[in-house]
């Protein structure tokens, strides 16, 4: 005669399926995430926003005015505007001397988006390791 022996049942998990998943996945991610980080790298402040400390250097302010004029607070006169192509002249002779310099944008608020992101880019072609966006600290929403 035959016995058949009773089996206990498995209470193991095949991970392999599993494995092969997560694979597939992390291979996707690390195909597309080049992809995704397009833009310009700005280092946004928080919400509640703090005073950017500078011992040795003075930080370097470029504004965008409501009419979409560019001004630097550096050279002989602040008050008066500035083509393009002369900020980041004096934004890269600036930072080749003094590469650890702040620069932070000053915007105003009616003039467009698109000026804003324009000098962004302009400041980063210009060698700017990161930008700062100023706020009013006076302004509630």
């Amino acid at each position: 005669m035959f016995i058949r022996k009773r089996r206990k049942p498995v209470s193991e998990i095949n991970v392999v399926p599993y494995i092969d998943v997560m694979l597939v996945l992390l291979v996707i991610f690390m195909a597309t995430a080049p992809l995704v980080t397009q833009g310009v790298k700005v280092d946004l402040p928080k919400a509640e926003a703090q005073t950017i400390e500078s011992e040795d250097e003075a930080m370097m302010i470029v504004s965008v005015d409501a009419q979409g004029l560019y001004y630097l607070n550096v050279g002989d006169d602040p008050s008066s505007a500035m083509s393009a192509q002369a900020i980041a002249d004096i934004v890269k002779t600036r930072l080749s001397v003094s590469p650890t310099t702040p620069v932070v944008v000053n915007g105003d608020g009616k003039v467009s988006y698109e000026k804003v992101i324009d000098l962004m880019v302009l400041l980063q072609r210009a060698g700017v390791p990161s930008v700062g966006l100023m706020t009013d600290p006076n302004e509630q929403s």
